[in-house]
């Protein structure tokens, strides 16, 4: 068994990126890869085939390794509730919340379950591909540090450093972040690998040339930067839009201060026949055809926030002109006529009005809901699959029409009775190609072309192992591998 750990002179580095090519990479080799990140902390999140719940970036490595998603991939999950707290997810589960200063505290109790973790994982897999968070220069973070080098230091794991060169100062951000760590950890970094670079290598050379003299450290590869590359953000909202058509549907969501799971627009924002529009604080809703109420971290929050904003007024004159309007796990409970926090799970204990669009009641419990689900879809009765991640426990009336009837039985959701508002749990909905046009013709869009998401996903990781093949020391990562 053999781990190697990227780690990042940045957040959005690329740390993410380069860890799925490594695994499918190392797939394509027929090595028993798998990934790993001891800490992570983001709103996009995935249910593993364990019941519990991890980073997205983590599900998307998973599947580059030939993999189901597990819990062991990503062990801690901090998921912000506030610019202060988070909630702490253990092993997949959600196990208390804390403020900053409690949670750097915590750490050396966190530290035991990563390394619980990656005993279990490196029992069974050749090559733990390991993915550090943030930077490991973070000077107030250095102690008890669990995401970065304090883990590699743990498990005695080398470590490449990569950095991002559109950005600029990338000969800073390695050499400084060197500079800042101690001996042990320097002589840890086994090389660098530069992303995003656009432009004549040959002009970067001299600079290569100049880092790999001053640092004694090797410049294991320079990766292009691919204008057209498509993977599930670990947690920066994706604006980016594949080419549209005049005619395209016209969508709107709002980013809500706690937004989560927003990769479930991805497919939208690939659909040529969609112009998704994401609308921040203080802009105007404009013109749509569907608006799309995403999930939140804090609900009630977030409801309070929206109408500060004007925003629930413009949803009812979108609906009055005769607009659709969906609402995702959070976005469903906000269209009921009520969310109840009685344990304080959120924030302060209380109860909100909601915006009184679909007849249910919302209320949250401690007890979060995971599942991964199947069923049919009521619009255009299609197949549809996709995953829970709430801790709300909604009532809705008998009488109400469900908006998916899954396998198990269980209804899920409601649309209204004049079919413009319809509200789900299930996050993923428009992963599926028929569910995804069901959904579209429901909109307003007459003629729906069929996109093959997952097929997308895959062609963007094999293109990524591609570029570890063209731009990058083979040799030398096979040899930091154990191959």
């Amino acid at each position: 068994m053999t781990s190697l750990m990227v780690q990042g002179t940045t957040s959005d580095a690329g740390k993410s990126t380069l860890v799925t090519a490594l695994c499918r990479w190392l797939k394509r080799l027929g090595v028993a890869v798998v990934p790993f990140k001891p800490q992570n902390m983001a709103l996009n999140s995935a249910v593993t085939v364990d019941g519990g719940e991890i980073g997205r970036a983590q599900a998307v490595q998973a599947q580059a390794a030939g993999l189901v998603p597990h819990t062991d991939m990503n062990p801690i999950l901090l998921k912000p509730n506030s610019d202060v707290g988070a909630q702490v997810i253990i092993h997949g589960r959600a196990v208390t919340c804390m403020d900053a200063t409690a949670y750097h505290d915590y750490k050396r109790v966190a530290m035991q379950a990563v390394l619980e973790s990656h005993r279990r994982l490196s029992a069974t897999y050749q090559v733990v591909m390991v993915e550090g968070a943030g930077s490991p220069a973070e000077i107030n973070l250095r102690a008890n540090d669990i995401a970065n080098m304090g883990f590699a230091e743990a498990v005695d794991c080398p470590v490449i450093l990569i950095a991002d060169i559109d950005k600029g100062g990338v000969f800073a951000h390695l050499v400084g972040t060197l500079e800042l760590l101690s001996p042990s950890e320097q002589a840890r970094v086994k090389g660098f690998v530069i992303n995003r670079f656009r432009g004549d290598i040959a002009l970067l050379q001299p600079g290569l040339d100049w880092l790999e003299a001053r640092t004694g450290k090797p410049v294991l590869g320079v990766l292009p930067y691919l204008m057209d590359l498509h993977l599930e953000a670990e947690d920066a909202v994706d604006v980016r839009q594949a080419p549209k058509a005049e005619s395209s549907l016209r969508v709107v969501v709002p980013v809500l201060p706690r937004i989560s799971n927003h990769t479930d627009f991805d497919p939208l924002r690939l659909h040529p026949q969609v112009d998704l529009r994401f609308v921040g604080p203080g802009e105007a809703i404009p013109s749509a055809d569907l608006i799309i109420l995403p999930g939140s971290k804090s609900v009630r929050a977030d409801l309070a926030w929206l109408r500060e904003q004007g925003w629930d007024r413009a949803i009812q004159r979108h609906l009055r002109y005769g607009g659709k309007l969906l609402g995702i796990c959070g976005g469903l409970q906000m269209l009921g006529e009520s969310v109840a926090d009685p344990l304080g799970l959120e924030g302060p204990a209380g109860v909100s009005h909601g915006l009184g669009l679909l007849p249910l009641h919302t209320e949250l419990a401690a007890h979060k809901q995971l599942r991964n689900v199947r069923g049919r879809l009521c619009l255009g009765d299609v197949d549809v699959t996709g995953y829970e991640i709430h801790a709300g426990v909604t009532r809705v009336p008998e009488t109400a029409r469900a908006a998916v009837r899954l396998d198990d039985g269980r209804a899920d959701g409601a649309v209204s009775d004049d079919d413009q508002v319809f509200g789900t749990y299930l996050h993923g909905l428009f992963e599926g190609a028929d569910a995804c046009a069901a959904l579209l013709r429901w909109a307003g869009l007459a003629s729906v072309e069929r996109i093959d998401y997952h097929g997308l996903r895959e062609r963007d990781i094999d293109r990524l192992a591609d570029l570890i093949d063209r731009h990058l020391d083979t040799d030398r990562l096979r040899e930091l591998c154990g191959l």
